[in-house]
Order: C-alpha cells, then structure tokens, then sequence
C-alpha cells in the first residue's frame, strides 16, 4: 500500500513537473514569436527616403505631378500683381511650399546661387540694416550676424513677415541694403523697386539677381533694365555678367526723385520638364 502511494507520488510529481516545463516553454515561445513580430513593426525604411509600397514608375509619376505644379505656380507668379499673388497664396499657403520645394530643387543644380553672392556681401558689412525682398526660406538672414527684415507672400519662418513687397512694414529710409535675389516676379516690379528705394537711407544699396534671359527683349536688354532703374531714382555702381545664367547689380539710392510712368517689362523665367 505504502509503495502504491510512493508510485503516485512520483506519477503526479512527474506531471506537475512536466506541466511546468510545458508552460515554460510555451511562454519562452511566446516571447519568441512577440519579438518577431516586434522585429517586422519596426523594419527600417526603404533606403533613398521613398515612400514603401512606390515603385520607380510612381515614382516617376509622382516627381512629374510635382514639376507641373511648379511650373504652373512659377507661371502664375510671373502674370499676377503683387497684391494679387500675396492674396492667392494666403488663401492656400500649401501653393508657396509646392513652388519653394520646386525651387530649391533647381537651385541644387545650379553651379552659383546668386544668393550666396549677396550672403558674403551683407557679411562684409555686419552693421548694415538689410531688407530681403521675397526671402523664400530666409537663408540670407539665417547666414549672417545683420539685422534682417525678411519679406515673402507667406511666412514658414519666424523671422519671416508675410506681405505683399510692394507694401513692406519698415519705415521710411531704416535699412542700408535692399536684397532683390531672383524676387523681380510679377507684373508690378516697379512697385517692389519704390518699395525698396523707400526704406533705403540715403546713399543705401540696391543688390538685384536676376536671370539674364528675362532681360532679352527687343524693348529692355540689360542696358534697357539699367536705364529704368536709374529713371527710378539710382545709379549704378556695379554690374556683373559674368555667370551663364544670371546678372547682378548694385545700386545705389540717390536724391534724384524718381520719374513717372516708369515700366518695366521683363519675360516670364521658364523651366524645363523635370
């Protein structure tokens, strides 16, 4: 009898061990599969910053849906009045992010971005009070130790004041240097000039860049857009045309009261497909 119960001692002994292991190891196999499955949650993404699930044909598809949109912005910007274009863009900021997206894609593949030009200029001068007509992103306040009164239809930037730059909140001659980087869009560009020469103090520069291309007209020419900026109260002191693709100047305010009726003309800046 004493034996018979030893035996089931054991049996259950056995089992209760047994069970354990079982719940062992369906626990250590538990964790197993959580850990694959934590493994594929967080399985890194596609290299080349794609999006998952896009092939190269939607890819494609999608950068050329991109490039339409700036191009058609691009042209709407080059036909609008300045108030027109502040009005359109405050009704949907989202349009300024698909053109500057755009931009600074083609300004990566340009051999010199004439902003840069004009960041080293404004760096050799750390007093001077400087006014960025159509700023974008800011990139020349950000560059610099200067005060910078940065000016574009809509502000993604802090430092940025969201305006119509023919209406700019500065008083009248507070700034030493009025920067026109690429900023001459529109069908109002003697307003955005005024503009500046009012702000500029006495004696004040002018920094324009533009695409030499917009200038061939049998009406303007480079020396046809110098002469109107002079009738507009400045003269000239520096003009470099040395680079493939742009032209820049310096100008300098003087007394002379500008002239009326004073136009300015120039073409539309096209891009190629991308």
């Amino acid at each position: 009898m004493t034996k018979s119960k030893n035996q089931k001692k054991q049996r259950d002994s056995s089992v209760r061990g047994s069970t354990k292991i079982s719940k062992k190891a369906a626990k250590g196999s538990a964790k197993k599969n959580a850990a694959k499955t934590t493994q594929v949650v967080a399985k890194p993404a596609a290299k080349g910053g794609k999006k998952a699930g896009l092939s190269a044909m939607q890819e494609q598809m999608k950068r050329r849906l991109e490039g339409g949109k700036f191009r058609m912005l691009n042209e709407q910007l080059y036909t609008t009045t300045g108030v027109e274009a502040f009005e359109e863009f405050q009704a949907e900021p989202e349009l300024f992010d698909t053109y500057h997206e755009g931009f600074r894609e083609m300004a990566e593949k340009w051999p010199l971005n004439p902003l840069d030009t004009f960041i080293n200029y404004v760096k050799a001068h750390p007093k001077a009070v400087v006014a960025d007509f159509g700023c974008g992103d800011a990139r020349l306040a950000a560059s610099v130790p200067n005060t910078v009164h940065s000016f574009d239809l809509v502000s993604r930037n802090p430092s940025v004041t969201a305006c119509n730059i023919a209406n700019v909140p500065l008083e009248n001659e507070s700034v030493d240097v009025a920067v026109y980087c690429l900023a001459l869009m529109g069908t109002t560009l003697v307003e955005y000039l005024l503009e500046g020469r009012r702000v500029l103090k006495p004696n004040g520069v002018m920094k324009i860049a533009e695409v030499k291309s917009r200038m061939e007209t049998p009406s303007l020419g480079i020396p046809g857009f110098v002469k109107k900026v002079t009738d507009l109260g400045f003269d000239l002191k520096h003009k470099d045309e040395s680079n493939k693709m742009f032209v820049t100047f310096e100008f300098v305010k003087t007394k002379r009261s500008p002239k009326a009726n004073v136009q300015i003309e120039m073409k539309a800046c096209e891009y190629k497909r991308r």
